[in-house]
């Protein structure tokens, strides 16, 4: 993933909290109901988490003070790769032995977050191996990835899927160049699969400015999109409700708590209802959650091993 390194509660993040509320439900995955969190109003607060280095159970360590629910709301598993089978000229879902580790463990690095009503996805990215999102030759491969998708997600009992458009080297092992409709087939069929889960966007690569084809838009297809470049604002250029974007990213850190604290200002202020963590690690980094919850939800974050 690319790197550039109030405390005032306002109506509007209460209606942030209830879009939030609309998209991430009441149940997990399993279908059990999740442990009512404490209330919290606010952005929508998501931290990608890179399994080869860190624990899923880092995201669950972290509540508000004041009030005590959860400092991030969404966690993403970083990731599972598109990778392409030069025998049968096919794109197929790979997952490296980090990734299969946390998913056959779902009962220990999974649901516990989901019990704290937590969503849990998957990230899905290219592998240098020329497949990816924007190069499936047929609607007939499009849906046939789009089925491996969801099968997971029904497998292992996660919450969605997020698309990263980046590494997959288009043109390698003799794959095509990017088309427009490949991507538009793919998200159709995948939200056709699983019409409750969570599907979000990382918004870059090519997949991310092929979102419309043959007058289908699949914009609204996704619950969320946002910004890839740590450090910096950027709305996501995707016609979806600020309620369901992160102009705001940070890599916990590296990117410095002003910034972050900054960045999660300005989503208060100008009423966006995501904000995008990247990166957290097994240490306490409270003081970094800190700067960016205080502004988000006015309230300090603890963190408890």
């Amino acid at each position: 993933m690319f790197t550039l390194a109030r405390r005032r509660v306002r109506t509007a993040a209460l209606a942030l909290s209830a879009v939030a509320a609309l998209v991430l439900g009441a149940t997990t995955a399993t279908g059990a109901p999740a442990a009512p969190a404490p209330a919290k109003r606010g952005p929508t607060s998501v931290a990608y988490i890179e399994v080869n280095n860190n624990s899923m159970l880092n995201v669950g360590k972290y509540t508000l003070a004041d009030g005590g629910g959860n400092a991030f709301d969404v966690a993403v598993i970083f990731a599972a790769n598109i990778n392409y089978d030069t025998a049968s000229k096919a794109a197929y879902l790979h997952f490296n032995e980090n990734v299969q580790r946390v998913l056959d463990n779902a009962a220990t690095q999974i649901r516990p977050l989901q019990q704290k009503g937590i969503k849990v996805l998957l990230s899905v990215l290219g592998n240098h191996q020329g497949a990816g999102f924007a190069n499936f030759p047929s609607q007939q491969a499009a849906s046939a990835f789009a089925k491996q998708l969801s099968d997971t997600v029904s497998e292992y009992g996660l919450d969605g899927v997020d698309f990263d458009d980046e590494y997959a080297e288009y043109g390698n092992n003799g794959t095509a160049q990017p088309n427009d409709s490949s991507f538009v087939h793919l998200v159709t069929a995948l939200r056709a699969n699983m019409p409750d889960k969570v599907i979000s966007l990382y918004n870059i690569g090519p997949a991310a400015s092929r979102l419309s084809y043959g007058g289908v838009d699949i914009s609204g297809k996704f619950d969320y999109a946002w910004n890839p470049y740590y450090g910096t604002w950027q709305v996501p250029g995707i016609a979806l409700p600020k309620a369901q974007l992160s102009p705001a990213a940070v890599e916990i850190g590296r990117t410095s708590q002003n910034t972050a604290a900054g960045l999660a200002r300005r989503t208060v202020d100008e009423g966006y209802g995501v904000y995008l963590t990247y990166n957290l690690d097994g240490s306490d980094r409270s003081a970094d959650v800190s700067a960016f919850t205080r502004e988000l939800y006015g309230s300090e974050a603890v963190y408890t091993p």
